[in-house]
């Protein structure tokens, strides 16, 4: 074995044990090990009207998403076997025609999945999930697309700049930058962020207040989104990092009954007591890195990410091993939701309202409580709602609290 291989060898080896070893660390969980939760009847948890339409609702939705998945991966397969024509008719330099193919890249993807997205648009307009018009949605869609743009065509540059300077090497800095830039945005979001105000009645924010000391973050405000006029779903989130973060209730969510309305404000604190923002931008990491590395290696055949050719090979790999991932990236979402699950019983030691929360969002947001087990394995990362109620019920019979 030559020196540059076994140099190679060993970098490789160290890798993988760092991968493992942040895995762990990253999978720590203060749910107690030996937590048994016990097998839920949807049928009788969940109202039986409800039940049908939310399974009904969401059948169609994981098939388009199927389907928009396969397309992706179809069209990005042409454009990698046919895109390097377009090399030959650009007087864009190096880097300007690599920018180029990945914005011509990602129209044609857009164009491919807008029926799959006007399905769902459709289908969730037809089930009152959404409020917004067909000139809103494309309009909004467009401006989605435009960010998606934005951020793969600065990859790229990111990429061939690297690639140009370092050879084969450039994966390594290039996947450090882009951790950075996750990173930056995961701290500046908050901050461009509009549409947010602070809760109306004194009665919520002296109770989020004190779920915040309870949860030992007493400096993160409480938030409120107004979306009514968009969507009539209930929603909550965590965002920020240091002195960016924040907990921001959807205004269709603060009218829910007052102890589950503390439940989801617990949820979304634990998210933040346990760091679950960094700790997302950690797992982005893990598969940021051999991503890097797999695409500097496919990309080879084409000259290297430092020749434009390359670009449409990079962004099949880069989509298909996004694809490949889910199922990992979904696992450790799910267990960042239980978590917080767990973190908001303790603090509100309210079961039955955590219960009630999920049996509301069948109810009113139409989530399906019992998801087939594939799909939710591959690609749910919240646990569904008989998983919710199950882990409700675990730490009630726990702490000796009844559930009604």
């Amino acid at each position: 074995m030559s020196r540059r291989a076994a140099a190679n060898l060993v970098l490789a080896v160290i890798a993988v044990a760092g991968a493992i070893v942040g895995a762990i660390l990253l999978s720590k969980t203060t749910i107690p090990g030996d937590l048994k939760t016990p097998k839920i009847d949807v049928a009788r948890e969940f109202a039986g009207t409800d039940l049908g339409d939310a399974a009904a609702f969401e059948r169609l939705l994981r098939w388009t998403f199927i389907g928009s998945q396969v397309t992706l991966v179809v069209v990005l397969a042409l454009y990698a076997k046919h895109g390097a024509r377009y090399v030959r008719d650009s007087a864009a330099g190096p880097i300007g025609t690599g920018f180029l193919l990945g914005m011509l890249g990602l129209a044609f993807v857009w164009i491919a999945q807008l029926p799959f997205h006007v399905v769902d648009y459709w289908w969730a307009h037809k089930h009152d999930v959404v409020e917004v018009g067909w000139f809103d949605f494309l309009f909004g869609d467009w401006l989605a697309l435009s960010a998606q743009f934005l951020f793969v065509c600065f990859a790229l540059l990111l990429a061939m700049g690297f690639a140009r300077r370092l050879a084969r090497t450039w994966w390594l800095p290039a996947a450090a930058a882009f951790v950075a830039l996750t990173l930056l945005f995961a701290y500046i979001s908050p901050l461009l962020a509009s549409g947010l105000r602070d809760p109306k009645g004194p009665q919520l924010r002296a109770e989020a207040a004190e779920i915040a000391r309870k949860e030992g973050v007493p400096s993160i405000p409480l938030k409120v989104e107004e979306v009514h006029e968009i969507t009539d779903a209930p929603n909550a989130y965590a965002f920020g990092l240091g002195s960016t973060r924040k907990v921001v209730l959807w205004d269709t969510i603060v009218g829910f009954p007052r102890p589950q309305v503390r439940v989801v404000i617990a949820h979304e604190y634990g998210h933040q007591a346990h760091h679950h923002i960094i700790k997302s931008v950690g797992w982005t990491a893990l598969v940021l890195i051999p991503t890097a590395l797999l695409v500097s290696l496919l990309t080879r055949r084409r000259g290297g990410m430092a020749r434009p050719e390359a670009v449409p090979v990079a962004l099949l790999v880069f989509i298909v091993l996004t694809i490949v991932a889910t199922p990992l990236e979904s696992a450790a979402s799910r267990r960042f939701e239980r978590e917080a699950d767990w973190s908001a019983l303790r603090t509100t030691r309210d079961p039955a309202a955590m219960k009630g929360l999920f049996q509301r969002f069948t109810s009113e947001a139409l989530a399906d409580p019992d998801p087939p087990g594939w799909y939710h394995a591959l690609f749910d990362d919240h646990p569904s709602g008989a998983e919710r109620v199950a882990m409700a019920k675990a730490w009630a019979a726990r702490e000796g609290v009844p559930v009604p």
